[in-house]
C-alpha cells in the first residue's frame, strides 16, 4: 500500500522497510502492519488532539509530571505550547508504560521506538501468525472464561506491582495471542502512587473484567477482586505471587469522627493554599 505521510520519515530512516496494510483506526490512533527487516511489526500513529474522540480527562493527567513550572503554567492556561506539552505527555505515557511493564514481565506488546508521534512495536499474533483477535471476538466457554480471567488478574497485579494501572481495561483492548492474553492501548495509563483516583481506576478495570467474563461464568459477578487487590497494595502486602480470593471483609470498626473532621479541615486548608499559590503564579506570569 501507499506509505502514509506520517510513516515516511521512519521509512527514510530505515526503521520501516514496507507498509503492508492498515490494521485498524480507533479513537486515538491508526495502526499499520509494517515490515522492519525480516520482522513484521505494527506502527501506531497517534492522532492529533483535534481528531481524537477520546479526551484527556483530568483524572488521567493527574500525577503526570512536567519538567518545569513554565510547562505547568502553559498547560494550565491552555496555550499552544501547553497543548503541545500535554500531547507529548499523553503519547509518552503509553511508551513509558509499555517499557516499564515489559521489563516487569507483564504481557504487553514489546515497544521498540517512538518518534514524531509514531510508536513502533511488536505485532501480536495467534497460532497461525495472523493478527491476534480481540478478547470480545473469541468464542467463550465457562472454562475458558475462568482461565482467561485468572490470567488477566495476574497481569493486573503485576502491573500494579510495577506501579501502573491501565485505566481503561476491557475486552476491547486485550488480544488473545498464541500463549495467552496480551494487554494493549495504554496512553491513559496512570501512576498508582501519583494519581488521586488510582483506587477507583483499578477497581473499574477489574470490574470490567468480571462483567465481561461474568457473561460466561456468572460466579465472577459476585467477586470483589478490585477491592481486594487495592487493599493489599495499600497495606504493602501485594506481590506477584499473592493468592486472591475475590472477597473482602467489611470494616466494622467505629468511625473516628474527630479524626475525620480534622482530615477534612486539613484538606480544606491545603486547597485554599493551593489556590492562593496558583493566583500568585498567574500574577508572576
Amino acid at each position: 500500500m501507499k506509505t502514509p505521510k506520517r510513516l515516511i520519515p521512519l521509512v527514510e530512516e530505515g526503521l520501516i522497510d514496507e507498509v503492508i496494510s492498515q490494521l485498524m483506526s480507533g479513537k486515538e490512533a491508526t495502526v499499520y502492519v509494517v515490515r522492519s527487516g525480516d520482522a513484521t511489526r505494527c506502527a501506531k500513529v497517534y492522532k492529533d488532539a483535534k481528531q481524537r474522540s477520546f479526551r484527556q480527562a483530568a483524572s488521567y493527567r493527574d500525577g503526570r509530571k512536567v519538567q518545569n513550572s513554565r510547562q505547568a503554567r502553559a498547560m494550565e492556561k491552555g496555550t499552544r505550547y501547553g497543548r503541545q506539552i500535554q500531547e507529548e505527555l499523553w503519547q509518552n505515557a503509553e511508551v513509558d508504560a509499555l517499557f516499564r511493564l515489559a521489563n516487569a514481565g507483564v504481557r504487553v506488546p514489546q515497544p521498540y521506538i517512538c518518534t514524531d508521534g509514531v510508536l513502533l512495536m511488536e505485532l501480536v499474533v495467534d497460532e497461525s501468525d495472523n493478527v491476534a483477535p480481540r478478547l470480545g471476538d473469541i468464542d467463550m466457554t465457562e472454562e475458558l472464561a475462568l482461565d482467561l480471567h485468572g490470567q488477566l488478574l495476574t497481569q493486573v497485579v503485576r502491573m500494579l506491582c510495577a506501579g501502573v494501572i491501565h485505566g481503561d481495561l476491557s475486552e476491547y483492548n486485550i488480544l488473545l495471542a498464541t500463549d495467552g492474553p496480551v494487554i494493549i492501548d495504554l496512553p491513559q495509563a496512570v501512576d498508582a502512587a501519583g494519581n488521586s483516583e488510582a483506587a477507583t481506576m483499578l477497581e473499574r478495570d477489574v470490574d470490567n473484567l468480571a462483567r465481561f467474563f461474568g457473561q460466561f461464568a456468572p460466579q465472577l459477578l459476585a467477586t470483589q477482586y478490585g477491592k481486594e487487590i487495592w487493599q493489599q497494595f495499600e497495606a504493602g502486602e501485594l506481590d506477584i505471587n499473592t493468592q486472591l480470593t475475590g472477597h473482602v471483609e467489611a470494616d466494622t470498626r467505629p468511625v473516628d469522627l474527630e479524626a475525620l473532621m480534622d482530615d477534612l479541615e486539613d484538606a480544606r486548608l491545603e486547597e485554599e493554599a493551593r489556590l492562593r499559590y496558583e493566583q500568585e503564579m498567574r500574577g508572576v506570569a
